[in-house]
């Protein structure tokens, strides 16, 4: 697992990509946003972070194809009845049956994504932790 600034007050994307070209690619892009980045090889790598960082997190960009036992959509269905406040992207350059199991609030992006619409995201994650952190 690879951190990037981790001590700041931002609020965190996780990345979640077995590919580490893909994955240091996506926390190039996602540094340039308002979020810290934590880079994750598996799922099960990610959910030891949710459970340790879960309520800093504000967005996860997850690979739907992952090794180990859990894949981007069982991280999905587990991200949504845990940390329901995370948004969840995920994406994939071979989309099948499994997208038929993503939580109806899951942004789904094909690979190869475009830079704009990952910011984007990473912009709307940032906006709503901000929001929340204002009301309380």
């Amino acid at each position: 697992m690879a951190t990037h600034d981790l001590h700041a007050n931002r609020p965190i994307a996780l990345i979640v990509e077995d590919d580490p070209l893909l994955r240091e690619l996506a926390a190039a892009l996602l540094e340039e946003s308002d979020l810290r980045v934590i880079e994750c090889e598996d799922a099960e790598e990610a959910f030891a972070t949710l459970c340790n960082h879960g309520e800093d997190i504000a967005m996860i960009f997850a690979d739907v194809r992952l090794p180990g036992l859990l894949d981007g959509v069982d991280l999905a269905q587990r991200v949504k009845v845990l940390w329901p406040r995370i948004t969840m992207v995920v994406t994939t350059g071979y989309p099948g049956a499994r997208l038929d199991a993503l939580p109806d609030n899951v942004v789904y992006m094909p690979k190869p994504w475009l830079a704009l619409d990952v910011l984007m995201q990473a912009e709307h994650a940032a906006d709503r932790v901000r929001e929340r952190r204002a009301a309380a």
